[in-house]
């Protein structure tokens, strides 16, 4: 781990204007805050969209108030067609993958954070980054779009498989106009992502303050750096793969639509495509994007943990050298989400192995976050809560992919409630803890304001027992055969699991609600929170040497010069338990 000169940011003055300053800025603090924001806005959208799956799924023909002014052919009435279903499930899934846990942990964040913690100015191309952002904007409209038109959102899932998704209206509602509109918006937001994870490298290689070598860099800021290579190449992927499915749709061609196809008693006009393309380009992006939404809180909730525990990880170089090794091994997997496509048998054992070889590095990780809190001293608050809740899930939901790596076990749960169950908590929960342990940690100093802490550890708990509530009973209803994606339980070996969906229903009402609690504590504590002291948490990197929240150019002008690793905790100095990274002081042991 090397280190590098530093080299001079992208001058730009000071916003003079209010649409400069907090609309169209250069600033990358603000930039951070629109991600959150339109993160923030998309969360409680996809979360809109659950409840009224979850409603209709125990209650299949009861009108839900108001849902026929939002589709009159969807939900005539206000009862929800199974085609109407598809499409929220669609829609849902993209606006939770695509506009929450990529945009939330890693643009918002890391945005915010990554040039202060490297004592940088700004980014290395701040009118990249503010392009990076309303791109983003751009491809959120254009999906939220697909709500407002005749034919309504795309019935073909998140992943948007071909041929369904490639041949037109023919293939049911919503796959007309609606489905262009949402492979328009993920090319956009592909686009945007390519633009931020550039900077990203950039800004990390070449920003960096004196002293600030690669291994005094902390753990998150490591995280946001290996998550934009990880993000290089895999929306390079999905960009290409996305046009190639707008041209099949509207130019004639064949990519990914085969010759002979019968759809709605009407011949495609189409030959020579193939719809394992498709799936082996998106499932290329696919599993990556799992660990360009995780990785971005793993270095999050370990930068929290250590601070917390008031003493080093025991070994927080490893935890570096993992996530390396995750995301290189995340390009090697992406064929086990493909083990029921009729894949010879030798392939899926080769995918088989890399599948269960990545769960070596997270193990790596899990024993050093363990092996570190045994015997610590814990402080307790509500972005530490979240972190442990952040291992808690992670845990819980990982250990049912040791049964998906297997072919032969997964050809059974593949298109169950189990796969549903793991990928919500390994992947969709345990970020979601993530950024909520962030919030909690890092919102005095993006505000100058502390949060309700009484409220915070209340959020964490109602929500903690409301995803396992949630979640756990997907993995029984998977073993016990439930299709997922069925609207309605009508078969006979379904009705007996009726009860369990019910549960589940009530759960995700109870637990969506409860995130109105972080919602008032969020705004109220933006306006009228305590004021927030220079270093709450007293903690070592850079980002807690300035005021709160930091001014324009971060530093003053000025760069910090770095003397030390980021977690010198555990030791005696002049500040009292711990040593900040641009202290010349010398710990004593």
């Amino acid at each position: 781990m090397s280190e590098t000169a530093v080299s001079t940011v992208q001058q730009h003055a000071p916003p003079s204007s209010f649409i400069r300053k907090h609309i169209f800025s250069l600033d990358h603090k603000v930039i951070g805050k629109q991600y959150y924001a339109l993160a923030l806005v998309a969360v409680f959208m996809g979360m809109v969209l659950s409840w009224l799956m979850r409603i209709h799924l125990v209650w299949p023909n009861a009108p839900i108030p108001g849902l026929q002014f939002l589709s009159k052919a969807g939900a005539p009435g206000g009862v929800m067609t199974p085609e109407y279903y598809l499409s929220l499930l669609t829609m849902h899934g993209t606006l939770m993958v695509f506009f929450v846990l990529t945009n939330a942990p890693f643009a918002a964040f890391g945005n915010y954070f990554l040039p202060i913690q490297i004592g940088a100015e700004d980014m290395a191309f701040p009118r990249f980054n503010m392009m990076s952002f309303w791109t983003t904007f751009l491809a959120f409209c254009i999906l939220v779009t697909a709500f407002f038109i005749p034919d309504g959102p795309p019935i073909s899932g998140w992943t948007a498989y071909a041929t369904l998704s490639a041949v037109g209206p023919d293939s049911g509602p919503g796959e007309g106009l609606g489905q262009t509109l949402w492979g328009l918006s993920i090319f956009v937001f592909c686009i945007a992502s390519l633009l931020g994870s550039l900077n990203f490298i950039a800004t990390t290689l070449d920003l960096r303050t004196k002293g600030m070598t690669l291994a005094r860099m902390p753990i998150c800021t490591w995280a946001w750096f290996i998550t934009s290579c990880i993000a290089l190449l895999a929306f390079a992927v999905l960009m290409p793969a996305c046009l190639l499915l707008i041209l099949d749709r509207v130019a004639g061609t064949s990519f990914f639509i085969p010759a002979g196809l019968v759809i709605s008693d009407h011949l495609q006009p189409h030959s020579g495509g193939s719809p394992l393309l498709w799936q082996h380009l998106f499932w290329f992006f696919g599993h990556p994007e799992v660990y360009i939404a995780i990785l971005p809180a793993m270095g999050i909730v370990s930068h929290i943990l250590i601070n917390s525990m008031r003493r080093p990880l025991l070994s927080h170089k490893v935890i570096i050298y993992c996530m390396m090794a995750i995301g290189f091994l995340s390009y090697m997997v992406w064929g086990h989400h493909m083990f029921v496509s009729g894949m010879n048998p030798f392939s899926s054992l080769v995918f088989s192995f890399p599948t269960l070889m990545i769960t070596i590095p997270a193990t790596i990780m899990t024993l050093i976050w363990l092996g570190s809190l045994y015997g610590s001293r814990l402080r307790i608050s509500a972005a530490s809560l979240f972190a442990l809740g952040f291992l808690s899930m992670f845990v819980s939901g990982g250990v049912s992919g040791f049964f998906l790596a297997q072919p032969s076990i997964d050809i059974y749960l593949h298109a169950t409630y189990f796969v549903v169950g793991h990928f919500h908590m390994v992947m969709g929960v345990a970020a979601i803890f993530g950024i909520f342990a962030g919030t909690y940690f890092w919102f005095p100093k993006m505000t100058g304001h502390m949060m309700s802490e009484s409220l915070g550890k209340l959020h964490f708990w109602l929500t903690f027992i409301g995803t396992y509530c949630i979640f756990m009973p997907f993995h029984y209803l998977g073993l016990a055969g439930n299709v997922r994606r069925y609207s309605a339980f009508v078969d006979d070996f379904l009705v007996p699991l009726i009860p369990v969906h019910r549960f589940i229903t009530f759960a995700a009402l109870f637990t969506g609600a409860v995130q109105l609690i972080f919602l008032y504590n969020l705004i109220h504590s933006r306006f009228r929170g305590a004021p927030a002291p220079a270093n709450p948490w007293e903690c070592t990197s850079l980002e807690w040497t300035m005021p709160s929240p930091p001014p324009f150019d971060n530093f003053g002008g000025k760069h910090p010069v770095v003397y030390h690793d980021p977690y010198q905790y555990g030791v005696k100095s002049s500040t009292g338990d711990y040593l900040m990274q641009d202290s010349p002081e010398q710990a004593q042991t």
